[in-house]
């Protein structure tokens, strides 16, 4: 099986925390999407088995209008084998999600939405600078269900500078109460030249507590899984029968598209992504070139990568494809240190996987880095 990303790279307002590719200006959106939609025929021979799962990502692909979306699922059901199709989610803003919206989008073969809530506080939603207000984030996860959607995950983000432990309770408490069967929640990060790093370097906003932002994820791993979530990734919590199976896919090394300026691809060997400016993006599609560089994987990089997405997930690292897979200098090295973390109660060993242990979550990827091989 096979998945298509496409990066809608459009917003109405810039959040503060983003350092992602988009831009404000919708001037030329038509001309883009006609873009992504000769990029999805230009490039359909890459993939050659049927698709499973479309991710639409961004940006806010729900800023897309009818006719724009309508097109991009022609060029895909044209080009494309659809026949085993299971999962195709949209992102989506809560104020973009009314009513009008919503029938369309049901006529759509869409039957996921992952909804950018953030956060059920006010406060919240203006340090990090969302278009949309409490209201509307409780209102838009009410009106999807109301139409139908079941299948809706929500973003909610820990560790703000305005964000006590009780209003993360609450936060979760809320989600819980609506009834979302996924919930993908992050850290806030300060990325360097984003407005939340200017306003920290400036002093106008209090840099993230570290602290603070353990104690909220130990709360967030608490309260989900003791509402019948399972937290299959390390952001990821999912009810059963909920794991997004686009992400998942991505986790388990299953081959992808990516389309649209920014987006990124993965063909088993190598890893491909378009330039991050749109309009260099549409100039070279509309002269039939593919703005994309292409990076070969070697056996170091293909072995640490297996190390940081297996650790981040339930799934683990499975130690028969370490063993097999990849020479004795990386495997010799991959066991000195295993021993290490195991000795450290940082790691386990359950039916030949390696997993995290509960109370090291938070530090997956400094643990992933200490096993990475380094040339």
């Amino acid at each position: 099986m096979a998945g298509i990303y496409i990066h809608i790279p459009f917003c109405k307002q810039k959040c503060s925390y983003c350092d992602f590719h988009f831009s404000t200006n919708l001037q030329h959106k038509s001309n883009l999407i006609q873009a992504i939609n000769k990029e999805l025929e230009i490039r359909k021979d890459e993939i050659s088995t049927p698709l499973e799962t479309i991710y639409f990502g961004g940006g806010t692909p729900s800023i897309l209008s009818e006719i724009e979306l309508e097109s991009i699922f022609e060029t895909i059901y044209k080009n494309y084998s659809t026949k085993n199709l299971k999962e195709i989610t949209l992102e989506a803003n809560p104020d973009d999600l009314n009513k009008e919206k919503l029938n369309f989008l049901k006529s759509t073969p869409i039957n996921r939405f992952s909804i950018g809530v953030q956060s059920f506080f006010e406060e919240d939603l203006k340090l990090m600078n969302r278009a949309h207000n409490v209201q509307e984030a409780e209102t838009s996860i009410k009106l999807a269900q109301d139409f139908g959607f079941e299948n809706i995950t929500i973003d909610l983000i820990y560790g703000s500078t305005t964000t006590t432990n009780e209003m993360w309770k609450q936060n979760l408490q809320k989600a819980i109460e609506l009834n979302v069967p996924h919930i993908s929640s992050y850290a806030l990060t300060v990325e360097e030249k984003t407005i939340l790093d200017h306003q920290i370097n400036k002093g106008i906003t209090k840099p993230v507590d570290e602290d603070r932002q353990n104690e909220q994820f130990q709360l967030l791993v608490d309260t989900l899984t003791s509402n019948d979530f399972i937290q299959y990734e390390i952001s990821n919590f999912g009810k059963e029968d909920y794991f997004s199976l686009h992400n998942s896919n991505y986790w388990k090394g299953i081959h992808y598209l990516g389309i649209g300026p920014s987006a990124h691809s993965y063909n088993g060997k190598t890893r491909a992504w378009n330039i991050a400016n749109n309009s260099k993006y549409i100039q070279a599609i509309n002269e039939n070139k593919l703005p994309q560089e292409i990076e070969v994987l070697n056996e170091v990089e293909k072995f640490n990568e297996m190390i940081m997405i297996g650790l981040r997930t339930i799934y683990g690292i499975d130690l028969n494809r370490i063993n097999s897979e990849f020479s004795q200098p990386l495997v010799n090295s991959f066991h000195e240190v295993l021993n290490q973390l195991i000795n450290e109660n940082l790691v386990e060993k359950k039916e030949n996987k390696i997993i995290l242990k509960p109370q090291a979550k938070f530090f997956a990827d400094g643990i992933a880095s200490r096993l990475f091989y380094i040339d």
